[in-house]
């Protein structure tokens, strides 16, 4: 049975790290999973209160702390529900079945003759004077978790599947929900001057200068490379980091040329490579086809800049972060530290934007540096704007290159996908590096290429294996060995530049075939879910009326499943091309299963929508020099309000499928159905993202 238990159960087996009856007659909730913005908590809690028959508002919920939370690895991945979900549906079911069959001993019953309305047994419908509170005994949370007992069938659910709302969005509307808000005792700021790039070393350093520039007596911390500014005036450090660069004076700063920021770059790079799924055919099968398309690198771009606070006190470290993974974060502490396991405390706090390994766990790593150094302070460390942009590790850029071999008819009989990417995940414990430890006096060696499986989804390759019923269809992956800059996971990983090309490269084959694109789609797929979603988008859309080519109005459509085993979502764009693109419309439909929560759901796809669309017609990280010039809001820009288009989302109702985890689902999506919607508006293809003005010029050009 262990075996069959979801990972989360298998790494923390004990019933009481998951669930507790609290004396207020609350439930307290633990769980590893962290709130990112996807509205987890509230669906967890659903998904307890409905198991446990209890209201919602008595669910207490802990989430992401090394002290009192389970160990669920990282929030990533659109796992959370899937898998931390599924955990907390078992457990919860299982304690009160526990608890039922005590209880039936004690009154002679049979288990079924009891129920449970909000946490009081009734038997036959009538009270017994027990509840949860009262009844509940040690010997209730002593046994593991076998996973044995049956939860609820869908159709017996109250709480799950109703749009409860979020009790975290009061406090982030009013200033006081984010890692940025905390106040400790004996807090101090901290700002840290960076190493222009790796093996960067730092010959001089000007202290009277910076001082001068600072205003103030700052203390500076440094040990190796690693410089900090302390002080009890937040202001005083800003100077002082903002006068820092200029007074310091670095050797072996390595050079970027402009050339290293194209993905096109990585074709002549050294790689790792990895041929995955059929045989390459013969070269005279059917005729060739072939294209190739690009995502240059693209930075998380959250709104507000990585912060961390760190104190340690009697030979404890105890850190705060919006990290995604406060387990795998304590560890690398630990290690890098010097510290024992068991020393070091992290404790999730909410950031005000993640998207994917930004640099929370940087910024954590140099405030227990300088913690170590200054015990008995808590040492707060929020990054600059420039320093977010600058320094956190980036989405690689991506080239893939689709070849069919095509029938008479134009259908596909074979299929390849090559694709040319740096490493798409270079978390720490995947064996990444943090900065602050790159700086310190004995450096880590330099991360080696890294991609998840193809059985997590995989990185550069995931979605690049379509869907769709050709005989033959294959991926070839180069990972490049090298990045020129610091590479790591970002929404989707590689499925935005996948479902990008492969669903592009379907309107292009319908379009050489004469057939209409979503006639072309249906006549090559026979998933029913998958077909469910794309006949519901393009009847909302009013696809059977779409227009002729090159009029400037476009209505473009793609579809992907996430990860090829997650949610299904279809997506429809209308939109007007003058001199810059313009989203009017946007129709969305998803298919995730069992949904927990429509409200978060539909939250999720309108996000993703919206941070796909942005990234398709505007983000790109520049490098030049020493590092990465796309330092601001200007030089980077993203997608403002007053250009978010209507978005209508239909979630399709499935629960009696398992639930499938949907937060990246309509990222790929979107950015195709953007492109198929370009090339309809214009009457030509742009296939190097992002389809700024410049390049929807030199396209009308060509």
């Amino acid at each position: 049975m262990s075996e069959s238990l979801p990972l989360s159960i298998q790494n923390n087996r004990r019933m009481e790290t998951w669930l507790r009856f609290q004396p207020d007659r609350t439930v307290r909730l633990a769980v590893g999973k962290v709130e990112i913005g996807q509205g987890v908590l509230i669906a967890l809690s659903q998904i307890a209160a409905e198991e446990l028959d209890v209201a919602i508002g008595r669910i207490n919920i802990l989430s992401g702390d090394t002290a009192d939370a389970p160990d669920e690895g990282s929030t990533s991945s659109s796992q959370s529900i899937e898998m931390s979900g599924r955990s907390v549906r078992l457990v919860s079911a299982e304690l009160r079945a526990r608890i039922l069959g005590r209880l039936a001993q004690r009154l002679n019953c049979a288990p079924d003759d009891l129920s449970v309305d909000d946490g009081v047994f009734l038997q036959n419908g009538n009270a017994t004077g027990h509840d949860y509170w009262s009844f509940s005994g040690t010997e209730d949370f002593a046994a593991e978790i076998e996973g044995s007992a049956q939860p609820k069938s869908p159709a017996d659910y109250k709480v799950v599947g109703q749009p409860v709302p979020r009790i975290d969005l009061i406090a982030k509307v009013s200033g006081a929900a984010f890692i940025h808000d905390i106040v400790r005792p004996d807090m101090l700021h901290a700002r840290v001057l960076r190493q222009p790039s790796r093996d960067a070393r730092l010959a001089a350093l000007n202290e009277v200068a910076i001082r001068r520039a600072a205003g103030a007596d700052i203390r500076i911390v440094r040990r190796g490379d690693f410089v900090g500014f302390v002080d009890a005036d937040e202001t005083t450090v800003q100077r002082a980091a903002v006068a820092a660069a200029s007074h310091a004076v670095w050797s072996g700063v390595r050079q970027l040329d402009p050339a290293q920021q194209e993905a096109a770059w990585y074709q002549t790079q050294p790689s790792d490579d990895r041929h995955y799924g059929d045989a390459i055919p013969p070269a005279d099968t059917g005729v060739i086809v072939s294209e190739t398309y690009s995502r240059p690198f693209v930075a998380h771009a959250a709104l507000a800049p990585s912060c961390a606070l760190a104190e340690y006190r009697a030979g404890h470290l105890s850190v705060w972060s919006h990290t995604q993974g406060v387990y795998p974060l304590r560890n690398s502490l630990a290690c890098i530290l010097g510290l024992r396991h068991d020393q070091v405390t992290v404790r999730h706090a909410h950031g005000a934007g993640c998207y994917g390994h930004n640099g929370a766990d940087d910024a954590a790593l140099d405030a227990a540096v300088i913690a170590l150094r200054m015990p008995d302070h808590c040492i707060r460390v929020q990054w600059r704007r420039e320093e977010e942009f600058g320094f956190e590790p980036v989405s690689t850029a991506q080239m893939t290159r689709i070849r069919a071999a095509l029938d008479e008819a134009g259908r596909p009989v074979d299929w390849t996908a090559e694709i040319w990417a740096g490493s798409h995940v270079q978390r720490p414990v995947f064996g990444g590096t943090m900065l602050a430890h790159e700086a310190l006096p004995t450096p880590p060696p330099p991360a080696k290429a890294n991609d998840p499986t193809e059985a997590n989804g995989g990185g550069g390759t995931r979605n690049a294996f379509p869907l769709y019923d050709f005989p033959a269809k294959r991926v070839i992956h180069h990972l490049a060995l090298e990045t020129p800059v610091r590479t790591s996971s970002l929404r989707g990983l590689g499925a935005l530049p996948n479902v990008y090309a492969l669903e592009c490269f379907m309107d292009e084959l319908a379009e050489r075939a004469d057939v209409d694109p979503v006639v072309y789609r249906l006549s090559l797929l026979s998933d029913p879910r998958a077909r469910r979603l794309i006949e519901n988008v393009a009847a909302r859309c009013g696809w059977a009326a779409r227009g002729p080519a090159g009029t400037g109005q476009g209505l473009g459509l793609a579809w992907s499943r996430y990860k090829n085993k997650a949610a299904y979502a279809c997506v429809a764009v209308a939109l007007e091309v003058d001199h810059d693109i313009a989203l009017r419309h946007v129709w969305c439909a998803a298919d995730a299963g069992l949904v927990i929560n429509p409200d978060g759901a539909r939250n999720q796809m309108e996000g993703g929508i919206v941070h796909a669309a942005s990234m398709t017609l505007k983000e790109k990280v520049t490098l030049d020099g020493d590092g990465i010039t796309s330092l601001d809001w200007r030089s980077y820009p993203i997608m403002r309000f007053s250009e978010v288009p209507e978005i209508d989302t239909v979630i399709i109702d499935n629960p009696h499928q398992p639930t499938l985890g949907m937060g990246e689902c309509t990222f790929g999506p979107t950015a195709a159905a953007i492109g198929n919607a370009v090339a309809h508006a214009l009457g030509v293809r742009i296939r190097d993202m992002p389809l700024t003005r410049e390049r929807i010029a030199a396209a009308l050009v060509r």
